[in-house]
């Protein structure tokens, strides 16, 4: 099940479970589409992968099972991912 996190790991934008701009790898990993696109060019800095929008949980179900609290902030360092961008943003996520 998805932890629905609540934030933007580089920005620290929030990320409600209503949000249309959060975005995830296959790892869920989460990022604003601000920061997909503009930052990391659709690459994911924790594993290389590619985003796609992230579901949202229907609202009778987050009582049951509530979004994430737990924020994870972790900018993305430019110079050390420079490399990782450079490597995979012009290859499609499910080749690299």
């Amino acid at each position: 099940m998805l932890a629905l996190k609540p934030i933007c790991e580089n920005c620290a934008k929030s990320l409600p479970n209503e949000s249309n701009e959060a975005m995830i790898c296959t790892y869920e990993c989460t990022f604003c589409k601000d920061c997909v696109s503009n930052v990391l060019d659709n690459v994911c800095p924790n594993c290389g992968g590619g985003f796609e929008k992230r579901p949202t949980r229907p609202k009778q179900l987050l009582a049951k099972d509530p979004a994430s609290t737990k924020e994870h902030h972790k900018p993305v360092v430019q110079e050390i991912f420079i490399k990782m961008i450079d490597k995979y943003k012009n290859i499609e996520p499910r080749n690299r």
